[in-house]
């Protein structure tokens, strides 16, 4: 864990005020890389040094601004020279079309690259784009930079960082409900360490602080979730779904719906689906093939590509006597 952040939180947490700001900024949803500056808070708390408490803040007041406002001249200088290479991250990775992992590649720098000179953030970002996986990734990062970063900390890190935000930068169009930005839902579900929880839809918990949903609230939580806000509307508390074909009619697109009779899945490519299971008891991720799918479905509130759509055409019946084989599946 960085040096630098560590000194930089232990300034923070002897002043009453800040602490309070702080621990309410890493309990709530707070986006960027403030956020993920913040983190590592929780390594100072875990060895017991700081008394973190609790804090009565008012929720209105806790926008970036007002944090870096209650900054001394010290800490904001620390905060200044991490955010130039935050930003340039973020911009190779988008040129790279690897967008949606920003956070990750912005958090391993904040955490372990306090002492790596002369660094290149194109470099740095083309290591995610040819990493097969994550300890790839680590294990590329650890010999280009000669640093020694363990893979469980990373990882129980980064799950960490995930499950207390919804990553802005997995949606391809945020503007519509679409198929591709389903599945990423569903990927980012998985990866964030979502946990099984009745009548949950990704909402954080107010007693564990960590997410959960149900079978059904997975898709829900995505056509009720607000990109532009950052929250959860309520336009959807049902999910409606219509069954197209059995498994051997499903065209290859990431977003559709798997069903086995009871459960819902989301189609993620690579022959894996991704679906909220009450028996395990979190997000979990499987291959189609080892799972007991029958049909693939489509449901109501999201847009799907034109293979789709022409392979609903050519499977409908050729009258109107037939069932539709739609149906609804209450929140679980």
């Amino acid at each position: 864990m960085s040096a630098k952040l560590i000194k930089l939180l232990v300034m923070i947490l002897s002043d009453e005020k800040l602490r309070k700001k702080l621990i309410i900024i890493i309990l709530s949803v707070a986006f960027g890389f403030i956020y993920l500056l913040c983190l590592p808070v929780v390594v100072i708390s875990n060895l017991g040094s700081v008394d973190l408490g609790t804090a009565d803040i008012d929720l209105s007041q806790l926008t970036e601004d007002n944090f870096i406002a209650s900054l001394d001249s010290e800490q904001a200088a620390e905060l200044d020279a991490l955010k130039p290479a935050g930003g340039s991250i973020e911009a190779e990775m988008a040129a790279l079309g690897i967008a949606d992992q920003t956070i990750k590649a912005q958090l391993i720098y904040v955490s372990f690259f306090d002492n790596v000179d002369d660094f290149n953030a194109n470099s740095y970002a083309n290591l995610f784009k040819t990493a097969p996986d994550d300890a790839a990734l680590i294990d590329s990062i650890n010999q280009n930079y000669g640093l020694v970063i363990d893979f469980e900390e990373y990882l129980h890190t980064y799950t960490f960082v995930m499950n207390n935000t919804i990553n802005p930068y997995m949606f391809s169009d945020p503007t519509t409900k679409n198929a591709a930005d389903l599945a990423a839902w569903a990927n980012n579900a998985y990866v964030s360490g979502w946990g099984y929880k009745a009548g949950f839809t990704g909402e954080k918990d107010s007693e564990k602080r960590l997410r959960y949903c149900d079978n059904a609230g997975l898709m829900i939580g995505y056509l009720n979730y607000l990109p532009d806000s950052k929250s959860f509307g309520n336009g959807y508390n049902t999910l409606t779904f219509t069954e197209q074909g059995d498994l051997s009619t499903m065209p290859e697109v990431a977003g559709i719906g798997l069903y086995n009779g009871t459960k819902h899945g989301i189609y993620v490519g690579l022959g894996e689906v991704v679906f909220c299971d009450e028996a395990v008891g979190y997000v979990t991720k499987q291959a189609v093939s080892d799972g007991a799918w029958t049909s693939w479905c489509t449901y109501e509130g999201i847009g799907y590509p034109q293979a789709v759509l022409d392979k609903i055409d050519e499977l409908a019946p050729s009258d109107d006597s037939s069932d539709d084989g739609s149906g609804d599946e209450s929140e679980e």
